[in-house]
């Protein structure tokens, strides 16, 4: 439903990340004994006054009874008992999973991690490097070991062998044997984040410390920086080298067809035409050989890459030239430059939340909800726990004890408040045997499945007491919870029954028909014209009862269309006719109005009538459905006791009236 969508959008722009703050509030008024608060019937006043056109309704006596009639169909919806609907429900879920994504990050890293990738990205990095494998979860000895070879290594290339050499000797990166660990160029957010960082931050002609990222330890040469160079969109054509690459007349013939191409550009022919024709590239000769567009290093060829940027204008295009694809001819088609941080911070920050910045992220939220909710280990139970899992665990064959009695004990506890038995984190620990936890040994394993247990329970409590946390947060589900429930009992009571009860309708059209009534009409063919001479000829034809297709045959031809004819019932004061003093049938005098002129024929005058029902029934649903709003109100205001703390209320006025 597009009014649902609504609701949440507005919802999304009022939330706030602010701390929550103690307000005084007080009962305004209770129905059925249930109160409702000053500071809720503020805070809506305050965000609607903008929206309210109806100045009557800015008035606040006429507020309160709109405000309490609101809390009157809430109050029905739920006696009802809409709330336990399971769309209702899901929807809800839904609403707060979304709405909670900007409380459950760390706002000041995150908008830190975001500026300094904007301000990385206005540089591009040329580097090299060598990679050593390592088990992300190695032991620190094994790691130690390893860390003090790759510094004998990178001593090595201090000293002066060649960094190339080295890396075709030691690098563990299987493209090694083709680059020789040469990367190229590359902006922010194309390699993984402690890579990026560790490339930032050698200046350029010398090599990194070891650089540990979950492949393992890189040793980084910058090779070259240069400022970024945006983005660009072009089209290509390209002819395929052939499988034999060494057959010298086959070679010969592809080169022969690209330059054939490139004569026919420069004898104007079009390069789409051209790339559907000829090029060999099935991704993209259907589409003129527009490619995807690119910044430097996301493609397989340097060269190709290089060549595009080169290009200065729109339009323009290289010369032949052989890629180990084949050959190619490139066409400029846009060059995007870097935008400003604030066009561009909602998208980085969307990608930000997909890469390694997203564990930093995490890590520094987790940090912040521990000290704001102590956690509690029991040690005699954790020792427990960690002694129920062995080696299986690595083969996915480790199952859980047979009793789960001896393991029913508080392991951990959160703010004093939430629990979790062992049984719990050992349940947690055969959930994980799938999701390719190697470290070793097994209790190095189970330190790090706890960590991780502890992590993800304390975000589910901090998840569950936002409201309590964040009080725009809980006024903003309230809305949520409130709003879904009146749409469905809006639909529920009125809309369906609007357009479902046919009895009801047809009364209701019978008793209210003077408000359906057509005014004063004509039935009348127009005839209009930029062209005086025309429309005199119109009229001639007119006055000799001829129809439109034969006047229009008439004047005129394939090649011009000199007179545009209308005809139907319209209101007299509508803007499709010209204005007439006095209505009469007949033909009328030609009219001039603005570059036209026009002349009628007016077939009847018609009196002001009642419409039928299909004629305004649109309108006449609409009518009906406000009607059985207003009479069902006055019913609910029977059907509930509501009570107004006129003192307190009086307190508002007097506030807001400030």
């Amino acid at each position: 439903m597009k009014l649902k969508k609504v609701l949440l959008g507005v919802a999304l722009c009022a939330s706030s990340l602010s701390f929550s703050q103690k307000t005084q509030k007080e009962v305004l008024f209770t129905v059925n004994d249930n109160p409702y608060y000053t500071d809720e019937f503020i805070r809506v006043y305050k965000k609607n006054l903008d929206l309210v056109k109806d100045d009557s309704q800015k008035d606040l006596d006429n507020y309160i009874d709109l405000f309490i009639g609101y809390k009157l169909k809430v109050n029905k919806a739920y006696e009802l008992g809409l709330q336990d609907n399971k769309k209702y429900q899901m929807e809800l879920k839904n609403y707060r999973t979304q709405l909670s994504k900007n409380y459950l990050i760390d706002r000041e890293v995150t908008d830190e991690l975001v500026k300094e990738a904007y301000d990385r990205m206005q540089k591009e990095i040329k580097a090299s490097h060598i990679l050593f494998q390592i088990d992300e979860n190695a032991l620190p000895a094994d790691t130690l070991k390893l860390y003090q070879k790759v510094m004998d290594i990178r001593k090595k290339a201090l000293a002066g062998e060649d960094f190339g050499k080295l890396a075709l000797k030691y690098s563990e990166d299987s493209s090694v044997t083709e680059n020789k660990g040469e990367l190229g160029y590359f902006s922010a957010l194309r390699m993984v984040y402690p890579f990026e960082t560790g490339a930032y931050n050698t200046p350029k002609g010398q090599i990194s410390m070891p650089i540990r990222t979950r492949f393992g330890y890189h040793l980084i040469k910058v090779e070259d920086v240069r400022p970024y160079r945006g983005e660009v969109t072009v089209a290509h054509i390209m002819i395929a080298k052939p499988k034999d690459t060494l057959n010298a007349a086959e070679m010969a013939k592809v080169k022969t067809r690209v330059e054939e191409i490139y004569q026919k550009l420069k004898q104007g022919e079009d390069f789409a035409e051209l790339a559907k024709q000829f090029s060999q590239d099935a991704y993209t000769n259907g589409k003129g050989g527009v490619l995807d567009k690119f910044s430097s290093g996301t493609l397989a060829s340097v060269k190709f890459e290089d060549k595009a940027f080169l290009l200065k204008k729109a339009g323009d295009y290289t010369k032949p030239f052989e890629t180990k694809f084949g050959w190619h001819i490139v066409k400029l088609i846009e060059k995007h430059p870097l935008k400003s941080f604030d066009e561009m911070k909602s998208d980085i920050e969307a990608r930000v939340a997909k890469d390694d910045r997203s564990t930093v992220i995490a890590a520094a939220m987790t940090e912040k909800l521990k000290k704001q909710y102590p956690l509690v280990t029991d040690k005699a139970m954790y020792a427990k726990a960690k002694a129920a899992v062995n080696d299986d665990f690595y083969t996915v064959k480790w199952m859980l004890p047979k009793s789960a009695d001896a393991y029913n004990t508080t392991l951990l506890t959160i703010n004093n408040d939430k629990k979790y038995t062992a049984w719990d984190f050992l349940e947690y620990v055969n959930s994980q045997q799938k999701s390719g936890i190697t470290a070793k040994p097994v209790s190095r394993l189970v330190e790090i499945l706890y960590d991780k247990f502890s992590s993800d329970k304390l975000k589910a409590y901090y998840d569950a007491h936002l409201e309590e946390e964040f009080p725009d947060f809980a006024a903003v589900m309230q809305e949520y919870r409130d709003g879904l429930l009146l749409f469905d009992l809006m639909e529920k009571e009125i809309w369906e029954k609007a357009k479902n009860d046919t009895v009801g309708l047809q009364n209701y059209y019978h008793a209210h028909i003077k408000d359906y009534q057509w005014g004063d009409r004509v039935d009348a063919e127009i005839y209009s014209s930029t062209d005086k001479s025309v429309v005199e000829q119109a009229r001639k034809y007119l006055k000799k009862n001829k129809d439109a297709a034969y006047i229009k045959g008439e004047l005129n031809t394939k090649d011009k269309v000199s007179v545009i004819e209308k005809s139907g019932v319209f209101p007299q004061d509508s803007k499709a006719l010209p204005q007439m003093d006095k209505w009469k049938t007949g033909v009328s005098d030609i009219i001039n109005e603005g570059n036209y002129y026009y002349v009628l024929k007016v077939n009847k005058v018609l009196p002001v009538t009642a419409k039928t029902l299909d004629e305004c029934k649109g309108r006449v649903v609409n009518d009906y459905q406000q009607y059985l709003e207003s009479t069902w109100i006055d019913n609910l205001e029977k059907e509930f006791t509501v009570k107004v703390n006129q003192d307190v209320f009086a307190k508002v006025k007097k506030q807001l009236n400030q």
